[in-house]
């Protein structure tokens, strides 16, 4: 079964988080200063996949519709950023000899990448490009303009984890040969040097295409199939749930994992994030907790406390998994646990035994 999962968005806090250090060693600890941020650069792709279909759920019963259209939003290191904005469309890259590390992002139900983008401005400032897909059911505009979450259309997250492998493989041709459709990727993206995060049902989608073992329930594709060519060296799943139609399998390619949940959300009731972190069977696993916060305010920023920590952990465990290093007691003691008013963090095979009830109000908690 999935979870129940019904968010709008939230005011976005524009900005960069304090912080964004640089990496030099798995046991690392802060540095005292913060490397020099790039600025951000912001353009658009559109691909389809002819193969899959499109559910429209504005009629009843729904119809499939030929062909998944997917909008991606590309967010990258720039030098040519305007003075004073948090992102710049159209600018060209910062060059980069071998293009940068990728982080593949899928965002939650009823929302759309635009609401995270507070937290992917700040991965990409470290030194990431960030490619988020635009989900054709799920996103906001959709939802809304199809019936709501009363319709199913949340029902399309089954669909997902095969739109995360369509446009990392678009991306990635698009980065290896200049492509008209896709200008702005060329030489863009470090094609060994990628990794999948997802918050809400975005997490769960991620996660699906990172671990799950068996096959995608509409066309028995088999997820190892859709994985194959591409290497993923981390996921950071973000108050997401696990698959429960299908076990996550063990691998010793499986990327490392960084789960992130609140212990007091109760849209996404951290048990949920519990399963997932012990059913994926990783030693290379880290679980932050969050000790008050609400369901999309620590990614979208109106928690600044909370966003803070989220930011600074996320691109610090993206700095050591992307240059091959193991996180170890540096990245608990100096960042997971830096500001223990807020977070904690813990590693190791079993997740911290957390719960809460679910409530459809709590969503919509600001």
């Amino acid at each position: 079964m999935r979870w129940p999962r019904f968010l709008i968005p939230a005011l976005l806090a524009l900005g960069s988080s304090a912080g964004i250090l640089g990496a030099s060693g798995s046991n690392a600890t802060p540095a005292s200063a913060a490397t020099t941020p790039h600025e951000v650069g912001l353009a658009k792709c559109t691909f389809i996949d002819p193969s899959r279909t499109t559910t429209d759920y504005s009629v009843h019963p729904p119809v499939a519709r030929s062909g998944r259209l997917l909008t991606v939003e590309i967010r990258y290191p720039t030098v040519a950023g305007r003075a004073g904005a948090t992102e710049t469309r159209g600018v060209a890259p910062e060059p980069q000899v071998g293009g940068y590390p990728t982080v593949v992002f899928a965002h939650g139900f009823a929302v759309s990448p635009d609401t995270y983008r507070a937290l992917l401005d700040s991965w990409v400032r470290a030194g990431f490009v960030v490619v988020a897909p635009v989900f054709p059911d799920d996103n906001g505009a959709t939802v809304a303009a199809e019936g709501g979450a009363a319709s199913g259309i949340e029902d399309d997250l089954v669909n997902e984890p095969a739109d995360l492998a369509f446009v990392t493989r678009q991306v990635l041709s698009a980065s290896a040969k200049l492509r008209a459709d896709c200008r702005i990727a060329h030489g863009l993206i470090e094609p060994t040097a990628l990794a999948l995060a997802g918050q809400s049902d975005g997490a769960q989608a991620a996660g699906m295409l990172a671990y799950d073992s068996g096959s995608v329930a509409q066309t028995r594709q088999p997820y190892s199939s859709l994985r194959a060519g591409l290497t993923f060296r981390a996921a950071i799943l973000m108050s997401g749930a696990p698959d429960e139609t299908d076990p996550y399998g063990t691998s010793p390619t499986a990327p490392a994992m960084l789960v992130v949940q609140s212990a007091t959300d109760q849209c996404n009731p951290p048990q949920f994030s519990d399963a997932l972190y012990n059913d994926v069977h990783q030693a290379d696993k880290w679980f932050l907790e969050l000790l008050h916060a609400q369901h999309l305010p620590p990614y979208d920023g109106a928690d600044p406390q909370a966003f803070a920590v989220v930011a600074r952990v996320t691109t610090r465990f993206l700095r050591l998994e992307m240059k091959g290093l193991t996180p170890a007691v540096g990245f608990v003691n100096g960042f997971g646990d830096a500001v223990p008013s807020v977070a904690h963090m813990l590693t190791g095979p079993v997740a911290p035994a957390l719960s809460e009830p679910f409530s459809v109000g709590a969503c919509y908690a600001p």
